[in-house]
């Protein structure tokens, strides 16, 4: 009864006909919650999820992740709030599952658990919703959502199937070269400040410089450099570039660095901002910070219209290759706002059909290390390495969820604060 689908092993292969269910959410007071079954004869359900029961819930686990406008915020997440340990973890994922996982659809998944059948969840969470992990849901003591099903989001249908959009295919594009924009030299800011360097000194053999070197040696690394000490903290990854880079053909974008993400209560998700090499005189939407304007996502829906008299639409200037990699803080925000037009929105109207990035604030390996006592660990570095990976495979939903589930394994088996779900948690992808 198992053939062709998706087993209980860890085999992360592309497989079409396993069963996939599609969960919609939405705020009305109450958390509305529908989902149907693609390739499983399971009933569709609808329920709707106590609107007091989920704020209670959204609070307990935003007090556990880091807020830069909190002094000692990171620390607190790293140390003491509830992420910081198994037994906590467990306490915030549990009362997460309670109030978000109606009983219909656990018993649904739980059928297909003990069948030894692994599904697809492509889920569309409401703005209400939007920085809650899924993975970490636990239904039961020793069972998270993220042992049981593999778990992607759904990008909003208005901005896949908008007119103007033209989808760039992996299966056409694979080949083509990785744009890397890693850890730039922001303009007007020291290595130690606010927008200072998020990977830290790169000058000897790691992880992920081990990464870049197979890129080098492959010739599929833009910009192209000899050592690969010599592609981060670069000054020259501006726009101009990153247009340049994108209009010669990509297979995919991965960027880690800064992202400045709107407040929600702007109402104003095109103002998240990418932050490149862009010096302040550079034309564009956003306001200069110090020395420097950032790429914000209306730079990459807009192009340069009504600042130029010959404007050019954001998606010649930046045509967005078939998969991108967001690793910066809350670089998947769009879903917070009732108006999704971030740097999701931009991506996938630019082009991308596949975008891995970022629920809340991540911390750095120096954060793990100096804060956490996580000495000599470099994880972030290492999810670095699992998503470039997985991007480069021919189901990255499923390698990723594989990559994640091993670092619950080493939680569990460790609590070390290096395998917390505060960082592995935090990427979602989405899939057009």
């Amino acid at each position: 009864m198992t053939h062709g689908y998706s087993v209980g092993g860890d085999g992360g292969g592309a497989v079409a006909d396993r069963p996939t269910v599609l969960v919609r959410m939405a705020d009305a007071g109450d958390v509305y919650i529908s989902w149907r079954w693609l390739g499983y004869d399971a009933a569709p359900g609808v329920a709707a999820l106590p609107g007091a029961d989920i704020d209670a819930v959204v609070r307990e686990l935003a007090a556990a992740l880091p807020d830069p406008s909190v002094p000692g915020s990171l620390e607190r997440t790293l140390t003491a709030a509830a992420l910081a340990a198994p037994d906590s973890e467990y306490l915030l994922a549990r009362d997460l599952s309670r109030a978000l996982l109606p009983y219909e659809l656990a018993g649904q998944l739980h059928t297909l658990y003990l069948q030894g059948i692994r599904p697809l969840i492509r889920l569309q969470p409401s703005p209400r919703v939007a920085q809650v992990p899924w993975e970490i849901l636990a239904p039961a003591p020793e069972v998270r959502l993220i042992d049981i099903a593999d778990i992607g989001l759904l990008a909003p249908a208005g901005i896949v199937h908008a007119p103007t959009r033209i989808a760039q295919s992996w299966a056409e594009t694979r080949e083509l070269p990785v744009v890397a924009v890693l850890d730039p030299r922001v303009p007007g800011f020291r290595a130690d400040s606010e927008l200072g360097s998020v990977l830290g000194r790169m000058n000897h053999p790691t992880p992920l410089t081990e990464r870049i070197a197979d890129h080098i040696g492959a010739g599929r690394i833009r910009p192209e450099v000899g050592e690969p000490t010599e592609i981060f903290r670069r000054t020259d990854l501006d726009r101009a570039w990153l247009s340049r880079a994108l209009r010669g053909g990509a297979a995919r974008l991965l960027y880690v660095g800064h992202v400045t993400a709107a407040s929600p209560e702007s109402g104003q998700s095109e103002n998240t901002e990418l932050h490149l090499a862009c010096t302040a005189d550079t034309v564009g939407f956003a306001e200069p910070h110090r020395t420097h304007r950032p790429l914000s996502a209306k730079d990459l829906l807009l192009g340069t219209h009504t600042l130029d008299s010959e404007p050019v639409a954001g998606r010649e200037l930046w045509p967005v290759p078939s998969r991108v990699a967001l690793i910066a803080c809350e670089s998947g925000g769009d879903l917070r706002f009732t108006e999704a037009l971030g740097l999701i929105a931009a991506m996938i109207t630019g082009g991308a059909e596949l975008v891995t990035a970022t629920r809340w604030p991540l911390p750095t390996d120096l954060a793990f290390q100096r804060l956490g006592g996580a000495t000599g660990a470099t994880p972030l570095q290492e999810v670095v390495c699992a998503v470039d990976a997985a991007h480069e495979t021919t189901d990255p939903v499923a390698v990723l969820a594989q990559w994640q589930r091993a670092r619950l394994r080493a939680w569990r088996g460790t609590g070390a604060i290096e395998n917390s779900p505060v960082l592995w948690s935090a990427f979602a992808t989405f899939a057009t």
